[in-house]
């Protein structure tokens, strides 16, 4: 039998893939459905991931949470350190010490890892060019450092194709439905169910108009601002959408 966890934050959570009654969806949900529709047996499931999450209590919370579930899970996959990256005074060091240690718990305990480096919003973020400098830093070391211990790697932080804004919600910090859809495909290839990578048709980048600019600014990016400085998160507060073992049928 299949049992796969998810951990993370806001990429894995599902923020952006919104179903009508306002639930997030997301990639590892639709790993979840591709692993039943491909399964003997039945697939079971659960997601850990918190939006806001910085990367140290993903390692030091919700991978020991994830560990402990009984029966043990056979598949994980790991992600965290954006939220890391959009603070100022960030250790990238601490955080590919931090990737490691989440890595040698998992090899230690038999389940198989799959480490996602989150996709890449540079292109359509203020100061964008400061978050991709810190992302290919630590993408970078983590594609090194994985191979040492036979871990599945999927970079989604390098796929060009991702960077479209095409695959991004209003937010531009959120993978939007066709993002998520993307990046499962991706995900399920690496696990050896390959089919071709989910892909929008090419299409013009939307052009710059000062008025949705403004309204952009207004509506997420001060609101975010005004969170950083009220030392709040989005995820406080929250619990996980499926904190135990969810069986899967498609």
């Amino acid at each position: 039998m299949t049992r796969y966890v998810a951990i993370g934050d806001s990429f894995t959570e599902g923020l952006g893939d919104t179903l009508p009654d306002g639930t997030e969806r997301g990639w590892a949900d639709l790993v979840a459905a591709g692993l039943s529709e491909i399964a003997d047996g039945p697939v079971e499931y659960a997601n850990l991931a918190i939006r806001g999450r910085l990367l140290e209590p993903i390692v030091k919370e919700q991978l020991e949470t994830a560990l402990a579930l009984t029966p043990a899970p056979t598949l994980l996959t790991f992600n965290g350190g954006g939220n890391d990256m959009l603070r100022r005074g960030v250790s990238l060091e601490h955080l590919i010490e931090l990737t490691e240690h989440a890595v040698q718990r998992c090899v230690d305990t038999d389940v198989r890892l799959v480490v996602l480096s989150g996709a890449d919003p540079s292109d359509h973020l203020p100061f964008g060019s400061t978050f991709r400098q810190r992302g290919e830093i630590l993408t970078a070391a983590v594609s090194e450092l994985l191979p040492r211990y036979g871990v599945t790697f999927v970079d989604c932080f390098r796929d060009v194709e991702l960077r479209r804004r095409a695959y991004w919600s209003s937010d531009r910090l959120h993978l939007n439905a066709a993002g998520h859809r993307r990046v499962a495909s991706l995900v399920l290839g690496a696990l050896g169910h390959p089919k071709p990578p989910h892909a929008l048709d090419p299409g013009p980048a939307p052009a710059f108009h000062l008025l949705n600019e403004a309204r952009y600014y207004g509506q997420h990016v001060l609101p975010w601002i005004h969170r950083r400085l009220r030392g709040r998160s989005s995820g406080d507060n929250r619990l996980p959408k499926y904190a135990s073992w969810t069986p899967i049928t498609v």
